[in-house]
């Protein structure tokens, strides 16, 4: 297969990994990204500690098809936190307002960071939705209302970072190094998830549910500064680059970034390419925000684990997702450089393999009753492989339009939170009896949802900077 044109690697040499610059920043941004989703998570955790029992209670919706797991374990706990009546529709839209926020952001984060660079814009983002969460014990007490518009806050200051790093990796990341550098820099999301949830459960048993926020908004502040002081937008403005490195990466990209001062909008929005990855992106999302936000529930309601297993085996499926992640953008760029792969077809095979693998062991795991130990099995091994399109869809965004990376995320994650906002009500709306036959209604809908998304991705995407996206309309192509 022919291999992407690389003037760096045509050039016959690589800067060394070791100590650079934009490996200093792929993992600082993972870190980054570790804090956002443990700021995003520890309030799933920290809810069933912040209501009164009693109220929960009246709400009861736990099926008794499947016998108790395991005998509650008696652990002296911390109550000293205050309790809410909050029944469970209250509950959702405390969990939901985040994303009302979140989507606002997308597309004017990614349009900020194309014009005036990323780190700022990161930086300030983290670092409000870190402050944001420090308040979040104080909005309790002044009701429903203000907590609900606090989180909402958090999901503004939360949007523009995904489009943000986008725009950042499109001055940074060579294009056969960018699955590696910026599956490294994502997947730190999913190691938030996985510490965040056992770790605030241990923080709510021990302490009390307040001291989960000044936690994770403290380490917040404090990578704040680290990213301050440490990276730069652009190699030429980075204090400590060495000359072979900057030299290395701008070379790399030469040919692929436009010098047009106007975003060319109506093209971009024509573009078949991208709404392939708005398709995959929506259809991908619709599986992993169900999960996310209703696996807890899940194990808690029908397969009838206790509280405190459920923290842990709740952050399972997301290690192996981390891990995955990891592994599949070391793989995802040895193919195409040493192996001659085409972008198109890397990007083709991990979103085929991450999308539809997922589906298959999401139904599995709805069709075998209550036998937990593979309905956990299952579960873990659907978000793994999920940990295959953070090289497939998921940054095809700088494969199409490197310049405009940032705008184009914020576009597909605009679409793509709408699943974070609807998936769960819908997933809640079918499953009021909570029985097994009612779970296996959801989890096929989200395997169907993800297979289609896979399809059309597989169909219509494209691996190689856009006509549009270059001024002079000239392709740097296969």
């Amino acid at each position: 297969m022919a291999s992407d044109s690389n003037p760096a690697s045509e050039d016959g040499f690589q800067a060394p990994v070791c100590c650079s610059a934009r490996y200093n920043l792929a993992f600082l941004s993972f870190f980054g990204f570790f804090v956002l989703y443990s700021l995003r998570v520890n309030l799933s955790v920290a809810l069933v500690d912040m209501v009164d029992s009693n109220t929960t209670a009246k709400d009861n919706r736990t099926s008794y098809e499947c016998a108790e797991h395991s005998a509650p374990i008696k652990v002296l706990r911390n109550q000293t936190g205050k309790k809410y009546q909050w029944d469970a529709e209250t509950q959702g839209w405390i969990l939901g307002s985040f994303f009302y926020g979140y989507i606002i952001t997308q597309i004017p984060g990614g349009y900020v960071a194309s014009r005036s660079g990323g780190k700022l814009l990161l930086g300030f983002g983290v670092l409000g939705t870190a402050v944001f969460t420090l308040f979040t014990p104080l909005a309790a007490d002044f009701g429903f209302g203000a907590l609900v518009a606090l989180r909402a806050l958090e999901g503004l200051g939360e949007g523009v970072t995904f489009p943000a790093m986008h725009a950042m990796w499109s001055s940074w990341a060579p294009p056969l190094e960018r699955s590696k550098l910026l599956s490294i820099s994502y997947a730190g999301a999913q190691l938030g998830t996985v510490v965040s949830l056992p770790l605030s459960g241990v923080i709510c048993y021990y302490m009390n549910w307040t001291y989960v926020f000044y936690f994770f908004g403290l380490v917040g502040i404090i990578w704040f500064i680290l990213w301050i002081c440490l990276v730069s937008d652009t190699p030429e403005t980075h204090k400590t680059i060495t000359p072979y490195e900057k030299e290395y990466i701008l070379s790399s990209l030469k040919n692929q970034l436009s010098s047009q001062k106007s975003v060319p909008w109506i093209p971009m929005l024509k573009s078949l390419p991208l709404w392939a990855i708005v398709v995959a992106h929506f259809s991908y999302n619709w599986t992993f925000y169900t999960l996310l936000t209703l696996l807890p529930t899940y194990m808690k309601e029908v397969l009838r684990f206790n509280i405190q297993e459920n923290g842990f085996l709740s952050a399972v499926p997301y290690l192996g997702c981390w891990l995955c992640m990891i592994l599949s953008g070391q793989a995802a760029d040895n193919l195409r450089a040493r192996w001659n792969f085409s972008t198109l077809w890397v990007r083709r095979v991990f979103s085929l393999i991450g999308m539809i693998g997922p589906a298959i062991f999401l139904v599995a795991a709805g069709f075998i009753g209550c036998d937990y130990s593979l309905a956990v099995a299952f579960l873990t091994i659907s978000t793994t492989l999920g940990g295959f399109c953070s090289s497939g869809f998921s940054i095809n965004h700088l494969d199409i339009a490197p310049s405009y990376a940032g705008i184009l995320l914020g576009i597909t994650n605009t679409f793509a939170t709408i699943p974070g906002m609807i998936g769960p009500i819908i997933a809640r709306s079918l499953t009021p009896e909570n029985t097994i036959g009612e779970w296996q209604t959801v989890f096929c809908i989200a395997a169907a949802i993800n297979v289609f998304g896979a399809i059309f991705f597989t169909l219509f995407a494209k691996g190689e900077v856009q006509n549009w996206a270059i001024s002079d309309h000239r392709g740097h192509r296969n």
